[in-house]
Formats: C-alpha cells, sequence, structure tokens
C-alpha cells in the first residue's frame, strides 16, 4: 500500500504576477477571482487538491504590498508572512522583468526559507528563452531555490511538471480535509468575491479599491429548482463613490448586479435573484472593527 502524501503549498509574491491564475490551475476550479489590476486578492484563499495516496492544500496569498497605506494592507501583508510559518513547500512567483532591490525584504525572508522553495517564472510565453535564463540566473544567485520551474500559467504551460514536483517534495502526512473539499472558505465568502471581481472590472480608478462586499443575506431553497436569495452590502467611504458606483438612474449598479449574476449561477449551479444595497462607511480600510466584520482577522 503506497504512503498518503500531504502538506501545505504556498503560493507567493507581488500583485499581478499571476498566484491567483496558478492555483486556479492547479487546483482544476475557479478559486480566486482574476482581473488585470493590483490588490485583486485580499485574503489567504485556500484550494485543496486530493487524490487516494495524496492532498496537497495550496495557498493564495494577496500580493505584498510594499509600502501599505492602510491597515488593511498591514493585515493583506501578515496574510503573507504568515505563509513563512506553516509552509511545507514554498512557491515564489515572479515574471521575467520584475525588479527587485538588493535589499527587498522578501529576499532576505526569502534566504531563510527551510522548507522545500521553488522559483516559479510566469509569463514566459512572452520572452526569449536568452531572457529568461539571465532572470532564472538572478534570482539563483540571490537565493537557493531547490527548484525553478518557467511557466505559463494562463496557458498551463508546465504546471502539470511543476505539480509532480511538489508531490515529489511533500513528505508522509494525514488528511487534513475531507478528500471531497475543494476550500476552506463557504460560499457566501466566494459570491462576496464574484461581487468584488465585477465591481473591479467595470469600475475604474480609485473606486474598486474603496469597495469591500458583505453578504447579508443568503437563502439557499430546499429544493435546488428554486432561486437562491441573495442580499449584499457593497460599503464605499464617500457619497461621491456611492453615486458612481449606482450610475446615473441606477444604471451601472443594475449592470454590475446582472454580471455578478449570471457568474454567480454558474457557480452555485442554481438560479439566483441578488440585491445589491450600496452604503457608506468612512474609513473603512484604518477601522479595527470593520476590518473584522469584512473576515480580515483570519
Amino acid at each position: 500500500m503506497s504512503k498518503h502524501k500531504s502538506g501545505f503549498v504556498n503560493i507567493i509574491g507581488r500583485p499581478n504576477v499571476g498566484k491567483s491564475t496558478l492555483m486556479n490551475a492547479l487546483v482544476g476550479e475557479r478559486m480566486s477571482i482574476i482581473t488585470n489590476k493590483p490588490q485583486t486578492t485580499r485574503h489567504r484563499i485556500l484550494g485543496i487538491v486530493s487524490d487516494d495516496d495524496y492532498q496537497v492544500v495550496f495557498s493564495d496569498t494577496p500580493g505584498i504590498v510594499r509600502d501599505p497605506i492602510y491597515k488593511m494592507h498591514e493585515n493583506m501583508n501578515k496574510y503573507v508572512w504568515s505563509t513563512f510559518e506553516d509552509a511545507d513547500v514554498m512557491l515564489f512567483m515572479t515574471e521575467p522583468g520584475e525588479k527587485y532591490d538588493e535589499d527587498d525584504p522578501i529576499i532576505s525572508r526569502l534566504q531563510k526559507v527551510e522548507a522545500p522553495l521553488f522559483l516559479v517564472v510566469n509569463k514566459t510565453d512572452a520572452m526569449e528563452p536568452v531572457e529568461i535564463l539571465k532572470w532564472i540566473q538572478w534570482w539563483n544567485d540571490k537565493i537557493p531555490f531547490k527548484e525553478t520551474i518557467p511557466i505559463s500559467a494562463l496557458n498551463k504551460t508546465n504546471t502539470d511538471t511543476l505539480f509532480q514536483l511538489i508531490l515529489d517534495n511533500l513528505d508522509e502526512g494525514p488528511v487534513y480535509y475531507p478528500k471531497d473539499q475543494l476550500t476552506d472558505r463557504p460560499e457566501r465568502f466566494f459570491v462576496s468575491e464574484i461581487i468584488r471581481e465585477k465591481i473591479l472590472l467595470l469600475y475604474r480608478d480609485e473606486v474598486p479599491y474603496s469597495c469591500e462586499v458583505l453578504i447579508e443575506y443568503f437563502q439557499e431553497p430546499k429544493d435546488k429548482k428554486d432561486v437562491v436569495r441573495i442580499s449584499a452590502a457593497i460599503f464605499v467611504m464617500r457619497k461621491t463613490q456611492k453615486f458612481i458606483l449606482i450610475g446615473k438612474g441606477g444604471s451601472m449598479i443594475k449592470r454590475l448586479g446582472t454580471e455578478a449574476r449570471k457568474d454567480i449561477e454558474k457557480f452555485l449551479g442554481q438560479k439566483v435573484f441578488l440585491e445589491l444595497i450600496v452604503k457608506i462607511k468612512e474609513n473603512w480600510r484604518d477601522d479595527d472593527r470593520m476590518l473584522k466584520h469584512f473576515g480580515y482577522d483570519r
């Protein structure tokens, strides 16, 4: 009988290097929302891959905020630093041409990692092999990576190879979660993330970064054929942001609701009635009580 391998595989890196795309590719499910805007991921999200003889618990983290302005940013960075404490395998993700200063704190932290540490170079389909090799050499001169894997997370190039290398570096271990469980987060969390993703895609400038979504009501019917009723509050910081979010004659909030509802229905596999309410809470990004309310204390 083969031994059961298991462990926690943590993915870290700066915003927009493709961490969420990679985790979604490795897990085979859409766990993390993806946009081309920084700070799309705000929480630490687990994606679980199980088979008869292994269980891999992937952890997607927010991009490292270099100069935190708000308490929310500080909490996001805490998620990143916590991954150094519980990793069985650590994936540091970067892309060719991404600049780091020699004294960047992430470099000194990575130099002290005791778990198997992989350098994952993403978006390699967009650069010449010679340039990729230069970049790989630059990083390996600074940090003793156990493995270096060039990939394209978007096209799933080399992601199977990466997954096998991860399995090869995991020790024998227990089953941490039920084998049919895909994540540690409840459905309402992913519903709020879908709404927030649509806000990031539909609105410009500071508005998406000033928004947080809270599911206030989530009623699942007994019969799968019936409608799931959801009420979500979108918190903004100023009255002007509320007007922008709602749009002239309610046009923007209607569009937001329609696009979010379609994806929520795909996610839940059921028809959905979605109500969106916009609320103002000044400086919620620096309010400990509100941050806890939004789940930033996990």
